[in-house]
């Protein structure tokens, strides 16, 4: 008899030494560091070093590091031919699928761009494909004649959007969410990415396949639902009103709950604190506390705690950041826990083909069609 799991819920599927939840689900560690203590102490480039090359990076590899991303951020001219081409009504996510998958034909996978090089690449000239077609088609701006000088991915993200430099709390701030996003188990981008890298296919399509997989409202664009919903009210009070009426009707309400989790999501803490900071400052910091409100309701009503979604949405609002682009910057900080999978699957590969239980029509008989009255 086969045990039919819904969503593979539950189902062990493989063997990682990159990050866990725990077997209690109420925590988070990379490589075996706590997530606090990496949100609190690291960067998000320590972190990507540590995930795609096992430990984390002393200060001079650490240097050595950015050094190397800032040279690889560069776009080639036949990618951003490409990016100006692709509609302005596209959605980011489509395009840094496109743009990816671009890059590996014009830089593919071989002895002089390895699996290494490639993840380093795309991490680094990630943040230039999206804001290059994004400024170009709002602004018709071709953000290669900005000059860039800051060391960090939350920086140049920042910079690249606005046009200036960036507030450091506000870069400080992006920084974190990277590294609150950076990696996350099995969870179904990162399973995306392994099925299509054991088939021995190529490093950019299975970062391609994650990027398909983030794309979904169920996965990546949770956060993006959040800031819809959030920004709906203008006070606690009609939040509350709203949220009970929607949970009457049995609406789904994104950013709440989580499938590994049992009491909580252990980055939603850490990401709260910084929407409440920056929201001392923001022209409609209101939004934190209309989220709070939203928070209570759920706790209330449905049990539910708020997972990283939840409160990066008003995090990545006060920092100015559209919505639009909430996951694509998921995508910036996976790309490290994506390519970490994608090598320990190649270590040790075997073809990932599951069963299935056949619920179709008994065997029939063909009939020609002259006879199918």
């Amino acid at each position: 008899m086969t045990a039919k799991i819904g969503g593979l819920e539950g189902m062990v599927v493989g063997d990682t030494t990159i990050s866990t939840v725990g077997k209690e689900g109420v925590g988070l560690t990379y490589r075996g560091y706590d997530i606090h203590d990496l949100a609190k102490y690291s960067t998000f480039e320590e972190v990507a070093y540590l995930l795609i090359y096992g430990e984390l990076p002393t200060l001079p590899q650490l240097n050595a590091y950015r050094d190397k991303l800032v040279k690889l951020r560069r776009l080639p001219n036949e990618l951003k031919q490409l990016l100006e081409a692709i509609p302005g009504s596209a959605h980011p996510m489509e395009v840094l699928r496109t743009s990816v998958s671009m890059l590996g034909t014009l830089e593919s996978e071989s002895l002089q761009y390895n699996g290494h090089q490639i993840a380093d690449r795309l991490i680094a000239c990630t943040p230039t494909m999206l804001l290059y077609w994004y400024q170009f088609h709002r602004n018709n701006v071709r953000i290669e004649a900005w000059n860039c000088e800051d060391h960090t991915v939350a920086g140049y993200f920042l910079h690249l959007l606005h046009g200036k430099k960036p507030d450091d709390e506000h870069r400080r701030a992006i920084d974190v969410s990277l590294i609150l996003y950076a990696e996350h188990e099995f969870n179904a981008s990162t399973f995306a990415a392994r099925v299509t890298a054991s088939t021995e296919s190529d490093f950019y399509s299975a970062i391609v396949s994650a990027i398909g997989a983030l794309r979904g409202a169920l996965h990546g664009g949770a956060n993006e639902e959040a800031m819809r919903l959030i920004s709906q009210f203008k006070t606690p009070d009609q939040a509350e009103a709203s949220i009970k009426e929607l949970l009457a009707k049995k609406s789904k309400i994104m950013g709440f709950g989580h499938r590994v989790y049992k009491i909580s999501d252990p980055r939603s803490d850490i990401i709260k604190a910084w929407s409440e900071k920056l929201s001392k400052e923001a022209r409609d910091g209101y939004l934190f506390a209309v989220s709070e409100r939203i928070e209570k309701v759920m706790r209330d009503e449905k049990k539910l705690f708020p997972n990283l979604d939840f409160y990066s949405a008003t995090t990545y609002h006060f920092c100015g950041i559209p919505t639009s682009l909430f996951t694509p910057l998921f995508v910036i900080a996976r790309l490290s826990g994506w390519s970490a999978h994608i090598f320990e699957q190649r270590a040790n590969n075997r073809l990932i083909r599951p069963d299935a239980d056949y619920t179709g029509p008994a065997p029939r008989a063909f009939v020609p069609i002259e006879d199918r009255g």
